[in-house]
């Protein structure tokens, strides 16, 4: 049993940042009803690759929820959606603000249905503020709150994160607010509404930089893999490859001088004496440390590392990330049987209960494959759900519907 368990969920969201919040809710035992546009269902279904005609980006962040697709732009779509909204706990949506309202589907709208309900907005810029009209994506975020700027070598190109890590952090950024919010239904009996802005949610992030801003007026450049206020803490060149290095205090930079590097001298150069000092030498601590793991891979100079207690590691990619052992060892990598896609693996769940433990337990839905399953647990008959389909209020594709490619297309 999940901690989650008998909490329900109506997710109104699609692409990444409320699926990404309701996955995250789903595995902890929650029960995810996925509510999909009837023209297509959530549009990161038209987001490869595909294997067999299904969209494996949509399969990694849609498991352990059920699919019904509605058109809430029909009266009788929205009665469905409203006799869910009563038995629900949470809605997820993120629409652009001012949809919700013309839909119908509109907090006040559902607070008159579900006073109880916890209503979660997702959206690029917050249901307030100049900018709330206004469509938002992560890349957009990024560059707006400064992050962009942030990133990458310094007086070079502007780069973005190498993940949607806007999106994925409102979704963390919901799930963790749902959940505070729940609590407080618990205690209370009373809903709310929780309004997360993409634009804003990274902004608490920028710890060390705030911390420069607000104390000294320091406008935070690209620092490349350097740290803002530690050094060395960073990517440094071994013979063969970089690798990370992280001497985020004076005992840990000792230890790598003395046990690492075999420099002793390192400890009294001017230069180098205290964090401050080497963080405004970094260029020349750079290449002094690099002359020395010139000699040997990083591989010899991690190990050398892990002996002598000094946090070092490589700079592994994607591939050699999920066959590492330690995460393999620790279950981020799962298996789940698809009914189109067949066997195929998705990362795990990283947080790890004693007691409550999150769980797999399905893979991502087909489009609208619970529509008739939970058309009837609202009380509607088989006349009532043929009735709907032939009218365009509800969809659904069964297997049979698919088209059984001969090779997978990724």
């Amino acid at each position: 049993m999940g901690a989650l368990d008998g909490v329900r969920v109506l997710d109104a969201s699609q692409i990444m940042a409320g699926p990404y919040c309701t996955m995250v809710l789903a595995d902890l035992g929650a029960e995810v009803i996925k509510v999909e546009k009837t023209n297509g269902g959530d549009d990161s279904r038209q987001m490869g690759p595909y294997i067999n005609e299904e969209s494996t980006s949509f399969f990694q962040i849609n498991r352990n929820k059920k699919s019904i697709a509605l058109n809430l732009k029909t009266d009788e779509g929205k009665e469905i959606f409203y006799n869910l909204a009563k038995e629900s706990d949470v809605i997820v949506e993120n629409f652009r603000p001012g949809v919700t309202q013309s839909l119908g589907i509109d907090y006040e709208t559902m607070k008159g249905v579900n006073p109880e309900l916890i209503y979660c907005s997702i959206s690029g810029f917050g249901q307030s503020g100049p900018y709330s009209h206004k469509g938002g994506f992560d890349l957009v975020a990024q560059g707006m709150s400064g992050l962009m700027s942030m990133t990458g070598e310094e007086d070079g190109r502007p780069l973005k994160s190498g993940i949607a890590v806007y999106d994925i952090g409102a979704g963390i950024t919901a799930a963790y607010s749902i959940m505070a919010a729940y609590i407080h239904k618990l205690k209370s009996g009373e809903g709310q509404h929780l309004d997360i802005a993409l634009s804003e949610i990274g902004l608490p992030w920028f710890t060390w930089e705030a911390a420069a801003y607000f104390a000294e007026g320091t406008i935070p450049k690209a620092t490349g893999s350097r740290h803002r206020v530690s050094a060395p803490y960073q990517a440094v060149k071994a013979k063969d490859s970089y690798m990370m290095l992280g001497c985020a205090n004076q005992k840990t930079w000792e230890n790598f001088c003395m046990n690492v590097a075999e420099k002793p001298e390192w400890i009294t150069e001017p230069r180098f004496e205290t964090n401050t000092l080497r963080h405004d030498n970094v260029e020349a601590l750079e290449k002094e440390i690099e002359n020395v793991l010139s000699s040997n891979n990083a591989s010899y100079w991690i190990e050398k590392c892990e002996r002598a207690g000094v946090p070092a590691g490589p700079i592994n990619n994607f591939e050699e990330a999920m066959q590492n052992e330690h995460f393999l060892a620790r279950n981020m990598v799962e298996e789940v049987d698809h009914p189109v896609i067949g066997k195929m693996k998705m990362i795990g769940i990283p947080t790890k209960f004693s007691k409550t433990p999150g769980e797999v337990r399905f893979a991502s839905p087909l489009f609208g494959q619970h529509t008739e399953e939970i058309l009837k647990s609202i009380g509607k008959s088989e006349a009532d759900i043929q009735s709907l389909k032939d009218n365009g209020v509800t969809a659904a594709r069964n297997v049979s519907e698919y088209r059984k490619a001969e090779s997978v297309t990724r």
